[in-house]
């Protein structure tokens, strides 16, 4: 099992070790022959920081393989979707305990734990950054 993540970008900017590199996400079916007339395929371009700790040699419009971790993705899947899952489950049967059975009320409070759940995650955007970053692949 292959534990990297690999994409190809072109450099957009060099700033010392740190690049910022366009890269072109696309959807599972966007290889298909009948993409341009089905909705489910999407492309999207975006623009990510690499850090170049291997010192790779490389030029502003150069194509660049950019590599990251599977554990990345599973750790980004865990915050934005897995722990907001539970915590509104979590809250919403709590709520509906303590409240009698009071839907509107448990509804409400198991919506409004996001709130801070995600300012929390906003407010640990530095550290997360430095948790989740890719880097770029040697040509050898």
């Amino acid at each position: 099992m292959v534990n990297k993540i690999k994409h190809l970008g072109i450099v957009e900017n060099i700033d010392g070790l740190r690049l910022k590199v366009r890269i072109v996400q696309s959807s599972a079916c966007s290889a298909c022959s009948v993409r341009g007339h089905c909705s489910a395929s999407e492309q999207k371009e975006k623009l990510i920081d690499v850090y170049n700790v291997d010192r790779v040699a490389c030029e502003i419009g150069e194509r660049v393989m950019v590599v990251g971790a599977t554990s990345m993705g599973m750790k980004a899947v865990l915050l934005a979707f897995v722990l907001p899952f539970v915590l509104v489950v979590v809250t919403l049967f709590v709520v509906m305990r303590i409240s009698d059975g009071n839907e509107v009320v448990s509804a409400l409070a198991g919506l409004g734990i996001l709130l801070p759940f995600y300012l929390i995650i906003y407010m640990c955007k530095g550290r997360l950054g430095r948790t989740f970053f890719f880097t770029l692949e040697s040509n050898q």
